[in-house]
């Protein structure tokens, strides 16, 4: 016999972004890691800083942070803090790649 998979699939742009409640879903969350994860930076709410959070909105962005958040934390065990300053680190070390990638440096 054969199994079915049914997959849906969200469009997220700067005009579709992702509500609370459905970032929280798309990660295997619940609303409240979420909350945590604004708390510390990891993502960025799209709306008025003074909206409450079921008004909040994220980007594709956020989606990605939030997963790579909650793949830290499971495969490492990490904390919310901790995978805030990873993600942080990961980010500058990209950007200073590029850097020196656009002057030619550290080629070959």
């Amino acid at each position: 016999m054969a199994t079915v998979s049914i997959t849906t699939a969200t469009a997220i742009s700067a005009s579709q972004p992702l509500a609370l409640n459905e970032l929280a879903h798309a990660v295997g969350a619940d609303t409240a890691w979420v909350v945590q994860l604004v708390e510390v930076g990891i993502v960025q709410v799209t709306t008025a800083e003074d909206a409450p959070p079921e008004r909040w909105q994220f980007s594709s962005t956020d989606l990605q942070c939030a997963l790579e958040a909650r793949r830290l934390e499971r495969d490492f065990g990490v904390g919310l803090d901790a995978a805030a300053l990873i993600l942080d680190l990961q980010h500058e070390v990209r950007r200073l790649k590029a850097v020196l990638q656009a002057r030619g440096i550290g080629q070959g």
